[in-house]
């Protein structure tokens, strides 16, 4: 299986790097290329959802976009340690229905040696935003350099 650098153990800059590297990967919201950065046996908790292995992680994501339209991702470093990294994130979407959400929630995450994640643990809360509190308006994709991160908006 190939590495995912940086590996552990994570120093500050790496750790940085680590959480710019996963919030551009879910960015692409494809879930076959986001569940390469997983450990093939990688647990998760997601919200009160349980997901083991890649195939459940891209049956999950694949879930996930579908009903969470026009969605982009912030993710923030909140601490780290040797293999562990913790991260704060928002994303904002919209349903089928047009209804815009911020949904707010921290990670925490392990990795094996090879940069691989093995445990995800989210917790996330969602609320209600009308189109015009949106603050995330760059193209669908990365997020540009120069966009604000989540302490410069204000999250």
């Amino acid at each position: 299986m190939a590495a995912k650098p940086p590996v552990p153990p994570f120093t500050r800059e790496s750790a940085i790097t680590k959480v710019r590297l996963a919030e551009d990967a879910w960015n692409t919201r494809n879930p076959e290329q986001v569940s390469l950065a997983y450990t093939v046996d990688s647990r998760w908790r997601n919200r009160a959802e349980f997901v083991e292995g890649r195939a459940e992680i891209v049956a999950f994501l694949t879930r996930k976009w579908t009903r969470e339209q026009d969605y982009r991702l912030i993710k923030e470093l909140w601490a780290f340690t040797e293999n562990r990294i913790a991260v704060r994130f928002a994303y904002e979407c919209h349903d089928d229905s047009g209804n815009w959400f911020r949904s707010y929630g921290n990670e925490n995450w392990e990795f094996d040696d090879e940069g691989l994640m093995r445990v995800r643990l989210a917790c996330i809360n969602d609320l209600p935003i009308t189109e015009e509190e949106r603050r995330y308006h760059w193209p669908l994709g990365r997020r540009p350099d120069d966009h604000p991160g989540l302490s410069d908006l204000g999250f």
